[in-house]
């Protein structure tokens, strides 16, 4: 079955489309994504904005074009997350997208969202339930899910109201951002999943996959990518080093330099500071001096998982 996912999500909105069959993807055939930026200010008027909607449907009018003309999609499904689950108005915004578009639209839960993100993450990956305990996290604009288990199995899973444009919205005003500004980020960050994660799950995992803006951009910015190489930042293992020289780096430059830097899309300029905050605060928490990279995530899961629904 060929199938075509939309991932609403808070700061972009990604096209993917594959053959899915006997629970696998066998084929992948295209993945696109544009930032919408649906969920600015939604942290702080707890609605969607006119401007932001108005992104967001010019965006699926073109996916919509795409995945029935070009690619002839047998089911289409739409999975909207943190900034449609949020707002007041999510659940309108959702009703109108699936009248218009005929999509099959899921508002999904943080902990769905999780479990989705970790099915697509490791599918490929050979069950041994021997092996270490595998973290996977997805660094999103208005949550961040963090999802432990082995092989396929999930033994952990929650999804925290931390992401690069909700926590930018609460304490980032300068351009370039200011240290005390990028600090009530990493501080507030840190509270968030100090609370998410009980003691007993932080331990060294054998096996960190990051998934998303945050880590693919900096795979890219690592290797200089122009253009983007998705089989480069695949499987890319992506150190602490690496990470804070990158961000000593960009945090200097005003949005429009960074907007020019090799291996970042302009459009992730002005989210990827909050971002490597993020990411710094995970691999503090979890102990990890290194993670791998992956260009598998929640479009991959949600394809396989609603593909037989």
């Amino acid at each position: 079955m060929r199938v075509a996912v939309v991932d609403v999500g808070t700061n972009t909105t990604r096209l993917y489309v594959a053959e899915v069959e006997g629970g696998q993807i066998t084929a992948e055939l295209a993945r696109e994504s544009q930032v919408t930026r649906l969920g600015a200010g939604v942290d702080a008027s707890g609605k969607l904005a006119d401007d932001a909607l108005e992104r967001e449907y010019t965006v699926l009018d073109r996916y919509y074009t795409l995945m029935h003309h070009e690619y002839n999609a047998q089911k289409a499904v739409a999975v909207m997350t943190s900034a449609v689950r949020d707002a007041a108005n999510g659940q309108d915004f959702a009703d109108e997208v699936a009248d218009h578009f005929g999509f099959d639209v899921h508002v999904i839960s943080g902990d769905k969202e999780a479990r989705l993100t970790y099915l697509g993450a490791t599918d490929e990956l050979a069950a041994d339930p021997n092996a270490a305990a595998t973290l996977v996290f997805d660094i999103g604009g208005g949550s961040t899910e963090l999802v432990i288990g082995q092989g396929q199995r999930v033994d952990f899973h929650v999804s925290t109201q931390a992401g690069v444009v909700r926590q930018a919205d609460r304490h980032i005003e300068s351009d370039p951002p200011s240290g005390e500004e990028l600090e009530a980020v990493a501080q507030d960050v840190r509270g968030v999943l100090e609370r998410a994660v009980p003691a007993e799950w932080r331990s060294h995992p054998g096996r960190a996959l990051g998934v998303a803006g945050t880590p693919t951009s900096l795979a890219a910015i690592a290797q200089d990518l122009e253009p983007y190489d998705s089989e480069r930042v695949h499987g890319y293992r992506l150190t602490a080093a690496e990470r804070d020289a990158i961000f000593e780096r960009l945090v200097a430059m005003p949005l429009a330099q960074r907007k020019q830097v090799k291996g970042l899309h302009p459009d992730r300029a002005i989210a990827i500071l909050p971002g490597i905050v993020i990411l710094t605060e995970i691999m503090r928490l979890f102990d990890l001096d290194a993670i791998e990279v992956s260009e598998h995530d929640i479009l991959r899961g949600a394809a396989l998982y609603y593909a037989e629904r």
